[in-house]
């Protein structure tokens, strides 16, 4: 490390003296030296260095996404005002193979974003690889205090007391209260329109009842669009499971991931909750029936959506943010072949459910690399994107051309919403706004405006609104990166990834109930109590801090 200090200051020096001499340009690696000027408390450092061009390279940590920067009229917009380019990066299959490869090669790029959840924050923090994003606001940026959130830099704050990433779509305690009444969830239980009024509108709430409709739904309907129907569909399975049949199903169950005091992991606790094994038992005899086929364990993101396009699912178990490019498809062909939220999977005392609204933690959050090319810039445009211009600009895009104010409301323009609701891809490419670019995008500040939906779109987000509950306190459970419990953990979470389709798979109830018990030995011989005991440590830890 002293070696690669040294070289780094060599590196500097260098830079320094080829600056003084006008041999580079301010798009070499620099550490915010390249002639940057400082923003203040007052005046924000992005508005003092537009007039310089800088090019970042930017790693998304998912696979699907397929936006470039530079096409659309939004990035070319924000561009032109900030003087900053992106350019990025995009696993092209395993993320976290494509990560821990460059964490290992000490080959990041300038920014990061990822899941707030994944194991390669913490590795990227401890390890000293990412810039404390507090101090580099503080030599470069102070602005950045005025826009940026304090409950949301308190959550993410670490031992040291310093934060390294800000989160996107995360919603304070505040924000629940301030907008109580219009926040949506992603978890829905979806059907398609015509199907289910054809069938007489089934309660789907019990295993009886939910059986029963994909029996009918097969019969009547054997196919869509010249295709085989497919009864049920689900978001792809992992790994490690899949997130459809754990956490978002134990919500509409309305099981609580905290009992007797103790949290239980959706993969590790869940499988001795009887609601849950009830209802994993009825999806285990919906497979035996052809209810679900074998395609559900190997489809991926992009094969489902284009089933869900074709029509060709009566149910699914889905978020529903990922069906606004289906759902475009299908209203555009026929209305009434949507999909639409309704009651799904309940308990025993059909309870309502109690679905995820957003959290504090939020889905992603963003870091900036120490081989970041300049972390003045790299600050400053993030105290951009967070700002309420910022925000104005990655949302609705570009005043009197891609929206208006209209009774003081940003309203985006007839014909950007004409395009959004036909060709949302086209939309996304060639315009670029309602967060295309959603890297750092806010959306409980977006619940100001009323958010005025698609008629596609519209049924299943209003849907949830009665539903929503905050799960604040769960988030950031993450166990300590190579600890032993994390080890255990890593490793019963893998087991469960393998057994979760092996128990929908089972030939009869019998085998369904020998692999659950043959898992449920293997969580606690590996050490799940372990993992229990800290992981309620760390909730604990949550409450406190929430309550500041």
């Amino acid at each position: 490390m002293k070696k690669f200090n040294k070289i780094v200051k060599s590196v500097a020096l260098c830079a320094t003296a080829l600056l003084s001499l006008g041999l580079i340009s301010c798009n070499e690696k620099s550490g915010g030296k390249n002639g940057v000027v400082s923003g203040t408390e007052n005046e924000p450092g992005w508005k003092l260095n537009a007039e310089k061009p800088i090019t970042f390279d930017w790693y998304i940590n998912f696979s699907w996404f397929a936006r470039h920067w530079g096409d659309s009229k939004v990035s070319k917009y924000i561009t032109e005002k900030t003087g900053v380019n992106v350019n990025f990066i995009v696993p092209a299959g395993n993320e976290a193979e494509k990560l821990n490869t460059m964490i290992a090669g000490d080959a990041l790029p300038d920014l990061i974003t990822l899941g707030w959840y994944e194991v390669q924050v913490p590795m990227m923090i401890d390890s000293g690889l990412v810039y404390s994003l507090d101090e580099l606001a503080k030599d470069y940026d102070p602005y950045f205090f005025k826009v940026a959130n304090p409950d949301k830099l308190g959550w993410y704050r670490q031992e040291d007391g310093h934060v390294y990433g800000y989160p996107n779509a995360s919603y304070t305690p505040a924000d629940y209260e301030k907008y109580n009444g219009k926040l949506t969830s992603n978890e829905t239980f979806l059907v398609r329109k015509d199907i289910y009024e054809a069938l007489g509108r089934p309660d789907m709430s019990t295993p009886e009842g939910f059986l029963d409709a994909l029996r009918a739904a097969k019969k009547k309907f054997p196919t869509a669009n010249g295709l085989p129907l497919i009864p049920f569909g689900t978001s792809e399975f992992i790994d490690v499971g899949n997130s459809q049949l754990q956490s978002v199903l134990s919500h509409f169950l309305a099981i609580s991931p905290e009992q007797n005091g103790k949290f239980e992991d959706v993969a590790l606790g869940l499988t001795e909750n009887p609601e849950y094994i009830r209802w994993l038992k009825t999806f285990r005899k919906a497979h035996s029936e052809g209810l679900i086929p074998t395609d559900i364990f190997v489809d991926k993101r992009s094969q489902i959506e284009e089933k869900a396009a074709q029509g060709r699912y009566f149910c699914m178990l889905y978020q529903n943010w990922d069906m606004q490019a289906p759902q475009n498809a299908l209203y555009a062909r026929d209305p009434e072949s949507i999909y639409i939220a309704v009651d799904g999977p309940k308990n025993t005392k059909k309870e309502d459910p109690k679905l995820a609204g957003g959290s504090i933690a939020g889905w992603t959050v963003t870091l900036i690399s120490k081989k970041c090319r300049d972390k003045a810039r790299a600050i400053q445009f993030l105290t951009y994107l967070i700002s309420e211009e910022g925000q104005m600009d990655t949302n609705f895009g570009i005043p009197n051309e891609t929206y208006t104010i209209v009774d003081g409301i940003p309203t985006l323009t007839p014909e950007i919403k004409a395009l959004d609701s036909s060709d949302k891809n086209k939309q996304e490419t060639e315009i670029g706004v309602l967060y295309t670019y959603w890297m750092l995008m806010d959306t409980a500040w977006q619940a100001q405006w009323g958010v005025e939906y698609a008629p596609s779109l519209e049924q299943p987000q209003l849907w949830t609104r009665p539903y929503v509950t905050s799960y604040a306190v769960y988030d950031g459970l993450t166990l300590s990166v190579g600890s032993d419990e994390d080890l255990i953990y890593q490793e019963i979470q893998r087991r469960w990834g393998k057994d979760l389709s092996a128990l929908i798979r089972a030939g009869s109830e019998a085998e369904f109930d020998k692999i659950l018990a043959d898992y449920n030995k293997f969580k606690y011989d590996k050490g799940y109590t372990k993992v229990r005991e800290i992981q309620t440590e760390l909730m604990n830890k949550n409450k406190a801090k929430l309550k500041r």
